[in-house]
């Protein structure tokens, strides 16, 4: 599973737009990063992934968020017990 996830950082980092991804486990566990996000942004992503969750009423909801600043977005969202960051550029 590492070499997979491994290919899909890399994969996901040829996209030009994208400047830097971050997985991590549901404690905030660095499983993966690339670019502008590094082991240290791990826990402050998983616990918005958490914060974001307990706003909604379905438990089943998965939200997606989106930090917005003049130079990016990062967009945060949890699949299963992972938790994805992207940090995109603006166009």
């Amino acid at each position: 599973m590492e070499a997979t996830l491994e290919q899909h950082l890399d994969d996901t980092m040829k996209n030009p737009a994208i400047v830097g991804v971050l997985c991590t486990d549901a404690q905030g566990h660095n499983l993966g990063c690339r670019g502008s996000l590094s082991d240290e942004h791990g826990g402050v992503v998983s616990v918005l992934a958490k914060q974001a969750a307990s706003l909604t009423k379905d438990p089943t909801d998965s939200p997606t968020v989106c930090l917005e600043s003049d130079s990016g977005n990062v967009l945060v969202r949890t699949h299963g017990s992972i938790t994805v960051a992207v940090h995109k550029i603006v166009s």
